[in-house]
C-alpha cells in the first residue's frame, strides 16, 4: 500500500506539472493561508504545484470531481460496509454540486468549462478498484478517497488565494471546507 501511495504522489505530482504551471511555490510564506500550509494540517505532502490559470484549475477540478463521482457510485455498486456506502453517497452528492458551482463560475466569467476527463492516474486508481472486491477494495477506495482529497485541497487552495479568475477563486474558496470536510470523514472511516 506504501508503494501505492508514492506511486500516487509522483503521478499528481507530474499530472499538476503538466498542467503547464512552472511557478515554484512562494519562499518564506509564513502567512499560514499556503497550499501547503493547509495541505500539511493532513498526513499526505500537497503536490508540488497546482495551476493557477483558469484553464488548468477548470481541467483539473472537473477531472476531480469526476474521479470522485466514478469511484464512488463503483463504491455503492461493490461496497457492502455501510460506512463506506454512507460515504461514497456523500461524496457523489457533493462533487455533483461542485461540478455545478465550478461550471457556473466560468460561464459567469465568461469561459467555456472543460468536459470532465478522468487524467492518467484516476484511470489507473478506477481500474484498480474495478478490480478489486470486499474489504479490499474498501480498504483501496478509502485509501485513495484520501489521496485524491489532498490533491483536491492543495488545487482549491492554491487557486483561492493565486488564481486568476475571481468568479472561480470565490468557487475555490467555498470549496476548501467542503474537502477538509471530506478528508476528516475519510480518515474516520476503517474498512474491516
Amino acid at each position: 500500500m506504501r508503494l501505492i501511495m508514492t506511486t500516487l504522489t509522483a503521478a499528481a505530482a507530474l499530472s499538476l506539472a503538466a498542467c503547464g504551471n512552472t511557478e515554484e511555490p512562494a519562499q518564506g510564506d509564513t502567512t499560514g493561508n499556503s497550499a501547503e500550509t493547509q495541505a500539511s494540517m493532513t498526513a499526505e505532502p500537497a503536490p508540488a504545484q497546482t495551476p493557477t490559470d483558469s484553464s488548468g484549475y477548470l481541467t483539473m477540478a472537473s477531472a476531480s470531481d469526476l474521479f470522485e463521482i466514478q469511484s464512488s457510485e463503483l463504491a455503492l455498486e461493490k461496497s457492502q460496509n455501510a460506512g463506506v456506502r454512507e460515504f461514497a453517497q456523500m461524496m457523489i452528492d457533493h462533487h455533483r454540486k461542485t461540478t455545478q458551482d465550478v461550471t457556473a463560475a466560468a460561464r459567469a466569467a465568461s469561459l467555456t468549462p472543460s468536459t470532465p476527463t478522468l487524467n492518467s492516474m484516476q484511470r489507473d486508481m478506477m481500474t484498480q478498484l474495478e478490480a478489486t472486491s470486499g474489504a479490499d477494495f474498501d480498504r483501496m477506495y478509502i485509501e485513495q478517497q484520501r489521496q485524491a482529497h489532498q490533491m483536491a485541497l492543495a488545487l482549491h487552495s492554491t487557486y483561492a488565494e493565486q488564481g486568476d479568475t475571481p468568479q472561480l477563486q470565490a468557487v475555490a474558496r467555498t470549496a476548501v471546507p467542503i474537502i477538509q470536510q471530506h478528508i476528516t470523514e475519510a480518515q474516520g472511516l476503517n474498512p474491516a
